[in-house]
């Protein structure tokens, strides 16, 4: 399988001030490239593929001095980028979405490169790029696999290295039968099937009074000073321990389940539509869903489990001991009476547990027309086994 180690490197500040200047020099080639395909369509309607502007390189490092020194891979990396952007452009259009025209980067747009095989090389806890520098490790864990590619990326005022491996062995855990249904929320970030709440921490939500303060203080900073960068600083910290907090909390959750249960059944959301038509967009961005299943599945494919997408439609409604719905349950109720069979249920925890049902029976839930009462040929497997 393939798999990706991220460390910290720690160098020298000539070192640290040439990966900026490489940075720098990656962003304008990016630009320019960019430039040149619009100017050509617009001017020749004629579109400059990825080869093409390929073939421009070797002028490129003879005309600026400044790109000799840069490996001709990492040059053909960033025109990579750009091809992959217009792939994406274009796929938009033809399936009818908002297209999103490829933008320019901005500075400090442009957060990382990538190298390949023949520009570095790797001995124990040091990393020499050529024309670069070298550079420690701070290796947390050992690196597994084939290395195939070197990314260099920079956060906040800290430089980064991922290595993405192919061949990684799978550490399969110990064969369990167990199955669970997982239901999401804002309140309760998850909730499931045996009854289990997990409280949201919404971290952006915690850090939004200092935030805002840090902002203030930065749109009143004339531009170009030295002040301003500093303000920028403080605001992109606070940014960063965001998503580390959301990490550490999201892989701490995954790694739970993932250890406990065989077979995991999530919904399968449609989190982009939610939040275009959700007045909680904030609190859903906040909650990091995606990223929660992101990292569900690549664990449960190293160890061996299994998860699965079940559709979400009716299963809050759907009473999980009789199979009635009830059509008329609000958002805001949390709690509510069964009017066939009168059993009390938790909204998050009936929802866990309907999900949990699907999942194992494969099957497509089908409502009655004339009643909100499930259909005989499905009615038999209602009764659920958690």
């Amino acid at each position: 399988m393939r798999k990706s180690f991220k460390y910290r490197l720690l160098s020298n500040q000539f070192a640290l001030q040439k990966v900026d200047e490489w940075m720098e020099l990656c962003r304008n080639l990016y630009n320019s490239s960019l430039e040149q395909r619009i100017d050509a369509y617009k001017r020749r309607k004629k579109s400059l593929s990825y080869i093409d502007q390929c073939k421009e390189i070797p002028e490129l490092k003879e005309s600026f001095i400044e790109y000799k020194e840069i490996d001709v891979q990492l040059l053909r990396d960033v025109l990579e980028r750009l091809k992959k952007t217009y792939d994406g452009f274009f796929r938009r259009i033809k399936s009818g979405e908002k297209s999103g025209s490829p933008r320019f980067k901005g500075k400090d747009r442009y957060k990382s490169f990538t190298l390949h095989q023949n520009s570095w090389k790797l001995e124990g806890k040091y990393l020499t790029i050529r024309n670069l520098g070298r550079f420690k490790i701070r290796l947390s864990r050992s690196i597994e696999g084939d290395i195939k590619t070197v990314t260099i990326k920079k956060s906040v005022n800290k430089v980064y290295v991922i290595f993405s491996c192919d061949k990684v062995p799978e550490k399969k855990l110990k064969f369990t039968n167990k199955n669970i249904g997982l239901d999401m929320g804002i309140v309760s970030f998850c909730v499931d099937s045996k009854g289990k709440k997990t409280d949201n921490p919404l971290y952006l939500k915690q850090s939004e009074k200092l935030l805002r303060r840090r902002q203030r203080s930065l749109s009143r900073k004339k531009k170009g000073s030295q002040n301003r960068q500093d303000a920028k600083l403080l605001v992109t910290k606070i940014h960063d321990k965001i998503v580390n907090q959301r990490e550490f909390f999201l892989h701490q959750i995954t790694n739970d389940y993932v250890k406990n249960y065989g077979n995991i059944f999530v919904e399968d959301l449609s989190i982009n539509k939610m939040i275009q038509k959700s007045y909680r967009a904030k609190n859903i961005h906040d909650s990091s869903w995606g990223r929660f299943f992101h990292h569900l599945s690549y664990k449960a494919e190293e160890a061996g489990r299994k998860v699965m997408k079940v559709n979400p439609q009716f299963t809050s409604q759907r009473c999980s001991k009789c199979g009635a719905i009830n059509h008329d349950l609000k958002l805001n109720r949390r709690t509510w009476i069964c009017p066939v069979c009168g059993a009390v249920h938790d909204r998050d925890v009936n929802g866990a547990k309907n999900i949990l049902w699907v999942g194992q029976t494969h099957r497509t839930i089908t409502w009655s027309d004339s009643s909100s009462v499930v259909r005989e040929s499905t009615k038999v497997e209602c009764q659920l086994t958690v």
